[in-house]
């Protein structure tokens, strides 16, 4: 929202009031008024200085949805009338559009009417809107193009029809709106008719890598307009391609594989959204969603990001050795997409309070598998004269698909005793078994055997 203009009320929306009627029960739909601050942005300079990123073409504006039917909560009866301008504007006073949607129902309208209560912002923007056969003729007639867009990723586009020609008398004696000179109601305001509408409920997706998506992308057009053709294309880096095509009164599609579009449901009830099958790192990218009508098109933009969780594993997961002996740990981190990964080392033995940070780990270079992943490797060299056994090595691993790192450890065991005296154990104990041993086949050999002692009886 503009800074130089004030905030709408919250859940600014104002019932539609009719001849009084008895009482009955609460409806479980309402008809209520919606209004949004919005900014305009003119042609000036041929569009120069909207390409460019100028404000100085906007204007400030409001938007208001007349009769739009809501859901009804309970919480409805506290709204309050919307007022239109009391006095009559000039070139500077805010341009406000009043947009009858009688014809074409307005998607996400419980979004729109609660979005300052949810702490939702809607970024409002309405530019005039040209073709080649729109003001083709001696009566001109005004299009505007509203763009909705909601903090939770939710887009909306309204075309809007400005005022019916009339006769040349009426023409004459009609008050001209000071900015956008075209006639303008006796409040002040202009008056205008949805005559078409599409929105996307989310224009960033993120998917795994082998599951399925679906783009969403829904339109309505009025009783009078009718489709023309749907377009799918997807751009990344530089590069585009048509993923679907169909043009009313053709005998079917275009379509590349993995990708479906349910042709009875966009001509029904006007679904155009796109399904994805098998998704890849090749699938990522801005995906673009066109609904053309013989006068008008209208466009989403939706991003889709392919995303993958990194495996990790420790090796070896258990260290023993000797003394004056280095030993490294390798970190193997692989399957991950994108390609940004953290990688960090800790240790901590029995009296340490907390992990202390290792800073001597180095980094291989990344390296890219067939199926667009990445993998990398972290080694970290221990040796015996400055460890302390035993301890856990800790590698810690964080990406974007992770709401925590991920850790995995290594452990160094107590080193086995060796050195001089345990040599010297051994060669006592060497020693004193072959003692024993000579001593017992000594007396073996001394002692005499049966038949020298009844040799010697005889």
């Amino acid at each position: 929202m503009p800074a130089d203009r004030a905030p709408l009320p919250c859940c600014l929306g104002f019932p539609v009031f009719g001849p009084a009627k008895a009482p009955a029960p609460v409806p479980r739909f309402r008809r209520v008024d919606i209004a949004l601050s919005c900014s305009y942005v003119g042609e000036d300079v041929r569009g120069l200085l909207r390409a460019f990123g100028s404000s100085s073409s906007e204007h400030p504006a409001t938007l208001v949805l007349r009769g739009i039917s809501v859901r009804d909560d309970g919480n409805l009866d506290d709204l309050t009338e919307y007022k239109g301008p009391q006095e009559n504007p000039d070139s500077s006073s805010p341009i406000v559009f009043e947009a009858s949607a009688q014809l074409v129902s307005i998607p996400h309208a419980e979004s729109l009417l609660h979005a300052d209560c949810d702490g939702e912002e809607v970024n409002c923007e309405i530019s005039p809107y040209s073709s080649q056969q729109a003001g083709e003729g001696p009566c001109r007639t005004s299009w505007f193009m509203a763009t909705l867009q909601l903090s939770s990723r939710i887009s909306i586009t309204l075309v809007l029809r400005g005022p019916q020609c009339g006769s040349q008398e009426e023409e004459h004696d009609a008050t001209l709106h000071p900015k956008l000179r075209i006639p303008m109601r006796k409040e002040g305001t202009v008056l205008t008719t949805v005559e078409f509408q599409s929105s996307s409920r989310n224009t960033s997706l993120r998917t795994h890598l082998g599951g399925s998506v679906t783009l969403d992308c829904r339109f309505a057009l009025a009783p009078s307009s009718s489709l023309s053709s749907l377009e799918w294309r997807r751009q990344h880096q530089g590069s585009g391609r048509s993923l679907f095509r169909y043009q009313v009164g053709s005998t079917g599609p275009t379509v590349q594989p993995k990708v479906h579009v349910d042709v009875a449901g966009l001509l029904r009830s006007g679904d155009a959204s796109l399904s994805l099958q098998g998704v890849s790192v090749g699938d990522e990218g801005m995906y673009i969603c066109l609904v053309s009508t013989p006068l008008h098109q209208a466009q989403h933009i939706i991003q889709l990001h392919v995303a993958e969780p990194p495996r990790v594993h420790v090796i070896p997961s258990v260290v023993s050795f000797e003394r004056d002996v280095k030993t490294t740990l390798m970190c193997n981190i692989a399957g991950y997409y994108p390609l940004d990964v953290s990688v960090s080392w800790t240790q901590k033995t029995p009296e340490d309070d907390m992990e202390i940070p290792l800073s001597n780990a180095h980094l291989s270079s990344h390296r890219q598998s067939q199926d667009g992943t990445y993998s990398i490797t972290s080694y970290l060299s221990i040796s015996s004269d400055t460890a302390r056994a035993p301890a856990t090595y800790n590698c810690h691993v964080s990406h974007v698909t992770l709401a925590e790192p991920i850790s995995v450890s290594a452990h160094l065991k107590v080193p086995e005793q060796t050195g001089s005296e345990g040599l010297v154990g051994s060669f006592i104990a060497t020693v004193l078994f072959i003692a024993v041993l000579f001593v017992v086949l000594r007396r073996r050999a001394a002692k005499p055997k049966p038949e020298q002692l009844l040799r010697a009886s005889e």
